[in-house]
């Protein structure tokens, strides 16, 4: 049970900070040239990558959790060529562009893919710390 809270303490810490880091890179994008608008979406696929493992911290997960992300990242991006009343509304909102977008772009694709093997990595790193520890002598009632 140790082990669960460290892997989820572990989570939430980079959670936290590639919240932070999307979001910082989300305000000054435009002010620095060589940012491009759709490095966002790696950010993006890797905070729904730890979100989700901070609620189902498994081995199969590892792998599952990204390519599910990716999915579902690629169909919202599809969706937003999709213009209807309701979609529009909850696009007013800052929240509802963050999560739904408001503008297609295929140039995103590449970043949802590159996020998605980044969460992966990360995930992995973040397991594998967990199978680290588990192995260590005196650990007699692994978890």
């Amino acid at each position: 049970m140790i082990l669960f809270k460290d892997i989820r303490l572990r989570t939430f810490s980079f959670l936290i900070i590639t919240l932070i880091t999307g979001l910082l890179y989300s305000k000054y994008r435009y002010s620095v040239s060589w940012l491009n608008q759709e490095l966002g979406g790696i950010f993006y696929v890797i905070f729904w990558c730890l979100f989700a493992f901070l609620f189902i911290p498994s081995r199969r997960t590892v792998w599952q959790i990204p390519l599910w992300v990716l999915t579902i990242t690629c169909l919202l991006e599809f969706l937003q060529l999709w213009k209807t009343p309701f979609l529009d509304y909850l696009r007013s909102f800052w929240w509802g562009k963050m999560v739904l977008g408001n503008v297609f772009n295929w140039a995103d694709f590449p970043y949802y893919f590159i996020g998605s093997g980044l969460g992966w990595l990360g995930l992995k790193m973040i397991w594998n710390v967990k199978d680290k520890h588990k192995n260590k002598p005196g650990n007699e009632f692994p978890v």
